[in-house]
């Protein structure tokens, strides 16, 4: 799944934060790693269970799971598990493109899928327009609150990002442009195949960066010390380089 990460800003009383591009010996070594793979956790388990939430609304799911919902139906399998195949044939993807994988990367490709199904498990069709607005609304708004809990983690991006953003960089493009391409050409593949395209899409690609702005500086966990030894403050954050569930 793809969490857009905006820049960060400064929220009332808060201090800015910074979103650091850690390699995988470095997050073994971060401070507060067990509280960053708990929060991570937590993220990754809402992400899943909030495209759970869309997809059995009934009015659309998120580009992604469009195509992968329509590449279930035709094999016979779990939408979370076909997102865990794509997750990995994505990091194949991103050998030549020299991506680094992370703790969450793995994480991501992994538990979201997980995460899906026992959404999809444990939750009911929608029966009804009323009932079917509010688990779409709930599951944009829990998705991107979700999002930027995992993303506050600081402990890898998941694998499309890691596509969006190594892409952005091997073709010198800016990452929005290369996203957007790449969403549309996602959307439409899993239309094409008879994927749960609908407005439920539209809300979510319309409200999950605005909301995944408001909540990361509430939850992101600064990065203090690497081994030990206190993070320079040096370079510029990741948060201002092209974004990183």
């Amino acid at each position: 799944m793809t969490a857009p990460v905006p820049p960060l800003s400064r929220a009332p009383g808060r201090r800015l934060a910074r979103l650091d591009n850690l390699a995988l010996r470095e997050q073994l070594r971060v401070d507060r790693l067990p509280l960053r793979l708990l929060q991570m956790m937590a993220g990754l388990t809402g992400f899943g269970f909030s495209l759970a939430l869309l997809l059995e609304s009934g009015l659309g799911g998120a580009p992604w799971d469009v195509l992968h919902a329509a590449v279930a139906d035709r094999l016979g399998a779990t939408v979370g598990a076909v997102s865990i195949a794509v997750s990995f044939v994505l990091l194949v993807v991103w050998i030549p493109l020299r991506e680094r994988i992370g703790i969450g990367t793995i994480a991501n490709g992994i538990w979201v899928g997980v995460s899906i199904d026992l959404g999809m498990l444990v939750l009911p069709e929608a029966q009804g327009l009323p009932l079917a607005l509010a688990m779409m609304a709930g599951g944009v708004v829990l998705n991107g609150v979700s999002g930027a809990v995992y993303i506050g983690a600081q402990l890898g991006a998941g694998p499309r990002d890691g596509l969006m953003t190594g892409l952005g960089r091997v073709l010198s493009r800016p990452v929005g442009p290369v996203r957007i391409v790449l969403e549309i050409a996602v959307l439409v593949s899993g239309w094409a195949l008879g994927g749960p395209l609908g407005v439920g899409t539209v809300v979510y690609a319309m409200g999950l960066g605005p909301i995944i702005q408001l909540v990361l500086p509430h939850v992101t966990l600064p990065v203090r010390t690497v081994r030990g030894r206190e993070k320079p403050l040096t370079g510029r954050p990741a948060a201002d380089r092209p974004p990183r569930r």
